[in-house]
């Protein structure tokens, strides 16, 4: 969700509900990293992980999970091999999402213990080009009995269902997370959410200042709609790209230019339909802004009944 969109409220909150939530700092510094890491322990003792994308560097930041003993480190966007047999020897499970059944038999071979396979209704970077009810059970039956963990498209129990229905384990939930109320998503990002349906998104390169040729699925605005088709002019990190806002990360107040891929956090300042708004297809089924125990509540309950039918 962002370098900081799943704070620790958020990860502390859906922990202690039941679910395994995921922190996202990477772009603090190692010694900001740990502290963050320590302050998530102030808020849960529940088991949480910690995402690492392995399209940036993730050497200094892997030790310091490794010292703190962070439960899962969870990766995304490149090969986790050369450090799956590090984090298992300081007694650490590894987490990777992927989006096809060739990478998650890769990371399965690398002795990855739990495989997100993500599908491309999901929102945020996309990995693949597979739908979710097509790529969870292929990969499944691939890497079994490697447990497999269902994401894009799911956001409340009917999803939830039918991920264990495919044969996955478990299901991953990020935009109707990100309309929770811990969430640390500008409030006019939430809104949008809310006004949103399926339809409102489109997978694009565009945002690639900063990550060149990152897929990301994101909500169609007037601005998206404008450089679809010439998201090839939008690749580099010139200099000169105009500022369009600002937004304070890890405590310092940054500039974002034109084209950075940055989803807008509460401390975004400037028009937020410059900036690249993630969302997956199951932004139409996000109805409201809730805590995010809730959110699990509701999941678990309607879950439960759905079994019981």
């Amino acid at each position: 969700m962002g370098p900081d969109i799943s704070g620790l409220e958020l990860v502390a909150a859906v922990s202690n509900a039941g679910g395994l939530g995921v922190l996202q700092v990477q772009s603090a510094p190692p010694p900001l990293f740990r502290e963050i890491i320590q302050r998530l322990r102030t808020l849960t003792r529940r088991p949480f992980a910690v995402n690492l994308v392995l399209q940036f560097p993730v050497e200094a930041h892997l030790d310091v999970c490794i010292e703190e003993k962070v439960p899962i480190v969870s990766f995304f966007w490149g090969d986790p091999a050369p450090y799956v047999a590090k984090i298992h020897a300081a007694g650490l499970l590894v987490m990777h999402q992927i989006g096809s059944v060739a990478d998650a038999v890769s990371a399965a071979h690398a002795g990855v213990d739990i495989i997100v396979a993500q599908g491309m209704e999901a929102g945020g970077h996309v990995a693949g080009e597979t739908s979710t009810l097509c790529l969870v059970p292929r990969v499944v039956d691939a890497v079994a009995p490697t447990p497999v963990a269902a994401a894009g498209g799911i956001a409340d129990a009917r999803g939830v269902a039918a991920a264990l229905a495919l044969g996955a384990q478990a299901a991953v939930l990020g935009t109707r997370f990100l309309a929770s109320e811990e969430s640390f998503a500008h409030p006019d990002y939430k809104r949008r959410l809310l006004e949103a349906d399926g339809e409102d998104t489109v997978k694009t390169t565009l945002f690639g200042h900063g990550w060149p040729n990152g897929m990301v699925r994101m909500l169609r605005t007037p601005f998206v709609e404008e450089w679809l088709g010439r998201e090839s002019e939008c690749q580099g990190s010139d200099p000169n790209e105009p500022v369009v806002g600002y937004t304070m990360i890890m405590g310092h107040r940054l500039p974002v230019k034109r084209f950075m891929g940055q989803p807008p956090n509460a401390t975004s300042e400037g028009d937020l339909a410059l900036r690249s708004l993630s969302a997956g297809q199951s932004v139409g089924l996000v109805r409201d802004i809730q805590p995010a125990a809730d959110i699990m509540r509701e999941i678990v309950r309607d879950l439960e009944a759905f079994q019981r039918r």
